[in-house]
């Protein structure tokens, strides 16, 4: 197995293990926020399972779904974190739609956006450096 389906599948696990937060006892406050900083509603539930869904057949697949996930999943997310510091809402969860421009404390809007920062950051740098390094033969 390649360094890029390796990556995708530790994504399928984390992401299936994001999704799961919500259902666990003990890791919500009584506000429902997931460790006490941010609240998962299911719009965030589906974004993650889903992501996870693509991420493991991704690694299934082949090399080439690999970095194909690790491009756009990456990209996308990163920049959904971004886009949440910014603003307080990010798209990738419909939240700029339905919340609008969200006038939250700057240190939150650091916790709460960080992970898609750089979870996504990191899947599109490893997605676009092992891509440019692997012959298109081993691609599969």
């Amino acid at each position: 197995m390649t360094l890029a389906r390796k990556i995708a599948a530790t994504y399928a696990v984390i992401l299936g293990l994001v999704t799961l937060i919500n259902y666990l006892p003990g890791l919500t406050d009584a506000q429902g926020r997931a460790f006490g900083i941010f609240a998962l509603d299911i719009y965030d539930d589906s974004l993650h399972f889903a992501s996870a869904a693509w991420a493991a057949i991704s690694a299934w697949l082949s090399t080439r779904a690999s970095l194909i996930f690790l491009r756009i999943f990456g990209v996308l997310y990163c920049l959904d974190g971004l886009m949440g510091l910014a603003f307080g809402s990010g798209y990738l969860d419909l939240g700029i739609l339905i919340y609008g421009v969200l006038d939250l404390p700057f240190f939150f809007k650091i916790l709460a956006n960080t992970p898609h920062i750089a979870l996504g950051g990191f899947a599109a740098a490893a997605g676009f450096w092992l891509g440019r390094d692997e012959p298109a033969a081993s691609r599969s």
